[in-house]
């Protein structure tokens, strides 16, 4: 198989689909790899290295859509990628359909099959294509934060680890997956003053019993999420329906409760956010100011430290793309379901349910789109 490797073309993202070493496992599985000039240039991987490994160089985008039989990508497609996309192509990359009609309208006519990263399973329900990157966004979510609380930025002036003599910020965190803990992690490091709040209270005692007297956890609801975000210094959205777009838990009557120079960080605005009040912005200009309070909804915060996202995406992605690679993407997906479950369109069918409800556009169940 003929995988291709484009170079990401989203505002500020450096991330790229295969490094060298995962380029040089292809060409071991006896594939062949077309890698997209400069596509790893940004974060050390010129394309000497890319070659060294074995692949070849395409000048142009439109050369690797128009060869490949793989799509393999960091971002979802933007709309000039859509065009070039295939019938019959496989797509591999981060998909985020629920929130994005227009893109689940251009896969769809494409008639290409798209498997999403962010909705390949694993054998304990968790997600292993997304949690690498949830780590990574997770621990940035709090820096991001703190950055964003200094007055330089707009922030209320506050030290989120205190000083001896004054109280630390007050850090609330929405979501205990692994985005959240992973922000438990680093806002605790930091020594803010930590609290968690989520659904599920196994999740909850887990945290409690690492953090101890560290932090506080409370059951999520809608009184104890007004409280806890009319108090916040900076507040963490790491909310997750797997697929699906993520539920508006904070409205926008709680943001006009909270302190003026307060931080929000969506770090679920990949699946349309849960604050009521968020959009997505870039790295350039991360943040905007809605009821006095700072707003930070960079969609793609790993792309911030893109060398070591790549490193840590490649670790988990290349077993399945090996695997896709090795059987064809029809023998693949039916011999595993964890992969089944990554299959968001195929043949200009919607497979993944999550979507189709949140766009109410009409689902076809996997086997059956593969079947036809």
């Amino acid at each position: 198989m003929l995988i291709g490797v484009p170079k990401e073309i989203k505002p500020f993202e450096n991330r790229v689909g295969l490094t060298p070493a995962s380029v040089r496992e292809m060409i071991g599985n006896n594939h062949e790899v077309l890698v997209e000039t400069n596509a790893g240039h940004a974060i050390g991987f010129d394309d000497a290295d890319y070659e060294f490994a074995g692949a070849a160089i395409a000048a142009s985008a439109a050369d690797v859509f128009s060869r490949a039989d793989m799509i393999v990508k960091v971002k979802e497609p933007q709309a000039p990628e859509i065009a070039m996309l295939r019938e019959g192509q496989i797509l591999f990359t981060y998909l985020h359909l629920a929130p994005d009609e227009d893109q689940t309208r251009g896969l769809l006519d494409s008639g290409c099959t798209g498997i999403a990263y962010e909705t390949v399973t694993d054998n304990r329900g968790g997600l292993p294509l997304l949690a690498p990157m949830s780590e990574v966004a997770g621990r940035m979510a709090v820096q991001a934060g703190a950055t964003c609380l200094e007055i330089a930025h707009g922030g209320r002036g506050v030290l989120l680890g205190g000083v001896p003599g004054v109280s630390p910020g007050k850090v609330v965190v929405i979501g205990g997956g692994v985005v959240g803990s992973n922000a438990v992690f680093v806002a605790t490091g930091m020594g803010g003053h930590v609290t968690v709040i989520d659904r599920d209270i196994r999740r909850l005692a887990e945290i409690d019993s690492h953090y101890k007297s560290l932090i506080t956890t409370r059951f999520s609801n809608r009184t104890n999420i007004e409280e806890e975000v009319a108090n916040a210094d900076l507040l963490i959205g790491a909310v997750l329906v797997p697929g699906a777009e993520a539920p508006k838990l904070v409205t926008a009557e709680m943001v006009k409760t909270m302190k003026r120079g307060a931080v929000i960080v969506d770090v679920a605005i990949d699946q349309g956010g849960c604050c009521e009040t968020s959009r997505p912005t870039t790295h350039d200009d991360p943040t905007y100011v809605v009821d006095g309070v700072v707003h930070y909804c960079v969609a793609n915060m790993p792309g911030a430290v893109a060398r070591t996202s790549t490193f840590a995406l490649n670790n988990a992605t290349l077993p399945f793309a090996i695997k896709i690679a090795n059987m064809g993407v029809k023998a693949a997906l039916k011999s595993d379901q964890n992969l089944m479950n990554g299959l968001n369109v195929h043949a200009g069918k919607l497979t993944y349910e999550a979507v189709a409800m949140a766009q109410d556009r009409d689902f076809t169940p996997p086997e059956e789109a593969l079947a036809g």
